[in-house]
């Protein structure tokens, strides 16, 4: 089973980056809970809202690493943006076969209004 929530992680992570929504909202449980340290929503609505933004700041996003254990999976990822090249963690929750919850690990000081 937590091969198959691998294989979800990254399906959902390469649809991300590739900006296919349709796809990326074919892996979100209803009720997905999304945790960052600049925000936190709930319900698929909200969370590809987010998810559209966040393709939008980028210009390419690239899995590092990969890990899983029971329901969950941590992606690693670089991002090239803007405010430079950034990595970041995911750690994806899994519900009947969809992603329930994404808690997002990244350094916020970039993003700081000053």
């Amino acid at each position: 089973m937590s091969k198959n929530n691998m294989s979800l992680a990254e399906a959902y992570y390469t649809a991300v980056a590739e900006r296919d929504f349709a796809e990326v909202e074919k892996y979100l449980h209803p009720d997905v809970q999304f945790i960052a340290p600049l925000a936190k929503m709930k319900g698929k609505e909200a969370v590809m809202e987010a998810t559209k933004q966040f393709a939008s700041f980028f210009k390419s996003l690239k899995i590092r690493a990969k890990l899983d254990a029971g329901d969950q999976a941590v992606i690693v990822y670089d991002l090239e943006c803007p405010v430079g090249d950034l990595s970041a963690a995911v750690l994806l929750t899994f519900q009947e076969g969809l992603v329930s919850k994404l808690e997002l690990f990244y350094d916020a000081r970039p993003f700081e209004k000053r």
